[in-house]
């Protein structure tokens, strides 16, 4: 694996554990914790994506596969991909729910969309910077670099698995897993990244904003009603 694939992983990592950095200085910020939160995930999400763009300079002037899809083709795939993300998570809920009691509702999102509501700007990282820098680390390096090495099935499991693991809701590591095989079938299909990155996005949005518009207690109410679960990745 390229040398600068490490780094873009090490970026990801520790943008992910940054916010410690920053608590024993928190009594000097002239914010609350929960706008320092805020404030501080937005630029720790920003700077790294930045850092991972140019880390991935040499990938984008290597230009695409002669047989990616063609820009209609990723419209076409983007579409049903996004229908694909949802069906391969109703699925995982539904088998979450039926065989290991799993309930409904996810922590992960809920706080995600706790800390969106106080501050709607929050919202640009789940619904767009996170999927991007997803995308790019857990298909374009970790999958891709398993699949040179074995067959899909077993990259797309395994870096998918990561994928869950990653996302610390341990409930439903098979619904994140799902989500992540899906992305990486998308991203063979069509050789282009741009597509499970537009589907992961698109997933997110729509969630983020279904939530977002919707009280909370209703939103119970409907999963105790449908027994079906929409969570971000």
């Amino acid at each position: 694996m390229p040398k600068r694939y490490w780094w873009v992983i090490i970026t990801y990592f520790i943008m992910q554990y940054s916010a410690l950095l920053i608590v024993p200085f928190t009594d000097l910020i002239p914010l609350n914790e929960a706008d320092i939160l805020v404030y501080w995930t937005i630029f720790s999400f920003s700077l790294a994506l930045v850092i991972v763009l140019l880390l991935m300079r040499p990938d984008m002037k290597m230009g695409s596969a002669r047989d990616a899809s063609s820009a209609g083709q990723i419209i076409l795939w983007s579409f049903l991909g996004l229908f694909m993300a949802y069906f391969g998570q109703g699925l995982a809920a539904m088998i979450e729910m039926e065989l290991l009691g799993i309930d409904p509702g996810s922590e992960n999102t809920q706080a995600i969309m706790d800390i969106a509501r106080y501050s709607p700007i929050f919202m640009i990282v789940p619904a767009i910077i996170g999927p991007i820098l997803e995308e790019l680390i857990f298909r374009k390096i970790i999958f891709g670099e398993f699949y040179k090495r074995m067959n899909f099935i077993f990259s797309a499991l395994l870096s998918s698995f990561i994928f869950a693991i990653v996302h610390n809701d341990p409930q439903h590591l098979l619904i994140y897993t799902t989500m992540g095989f899906v992305f990486a079938f998308l991203y063979v299909k069509t050789k282009r990244i741009m597509v499970p990155i537009i589907v992961h996005a698109a997933m997110n949005s729509l969630v983020v904003l279904v939530q977002y518009n919707i009280d909370p207690e209703e939103i119970e109410r409907m999963l105790e009603e449908l027994q079906f679960i929409f969570i971000g990745g």
